[in-house]
């Protein structure tokens, strides 16, 4: 399969949240494994956490292969993730747990800038364009929104992001 095969899309389908979760996991979870260490429970965690309209996917044959996840002023990709949803899905004390390690976390996007919450892009087809696309799809989104900017964070343990 090749890039030109793949489509991109404003928004998550419900019926893909399994999946994000999934992307979203391999990505970034050993960040969140510090919170939330078994597997089981941060892919639920995830998918009941997900806003599925701050997000970009990109899909072949109808299933998920890349996500990028986005945060505005109106909210973001995981903003479900509130106390509320953590005490649910993990209980009282591993939902405090979690909350204090995510509150180290979380980070606000400056007045007119999109913040971007993260790309996660299928093993198979990394390196052959999608998270750019995906990025570039972010970009054009926030410029057709009015933001005046895009900021990424990468953490030092992520070389691929970084380049």
């Amino acid at each position: 399969m090749n890039e030109s095969e793949v489509s991109y899309q404003l928004g998550l389908p419900t019926d893909q949240l399994h999946a994000a979760a999934e992307l979203y996991d391999a990505a970034f979870g050993q960040k969140f494994a510090v919170a939330v260490p078994d597997y089981g429970e941060r892919l639920a965690l995830l998918q009941t956490s997900f806003v599925p309209d701050f997000a970009i996917c990109a899909l072949h044959n109808n299933q998920l292969v890349g996500l990028a996840g986005f945060h505005t002023d109106k909210g973001s990709l995981t903003s479900g993730m509130d106390v509320k949803t953590l005490f649910s899905t993990l209980g009282f004390f591993a939902g405090v747990r979690a909350a204090a390690i995510f509150s180290l976390y979380e980070r606000k996007p400056a007045p007119g800038e999109l913040l971007m919450d993260g790309i996660a892009v299928h093993p198979d087809l990394r390196g052959r364009g999608v998270g750019g696309r995906l990025l570039n799809e972010v970009i054009d989104y926030a410029a057709a929104q009015g933001y005046s900017g895009v900021r990424l964070d990468v953490i030092d343990t992520n070389p691929r992001a970084k380049q």
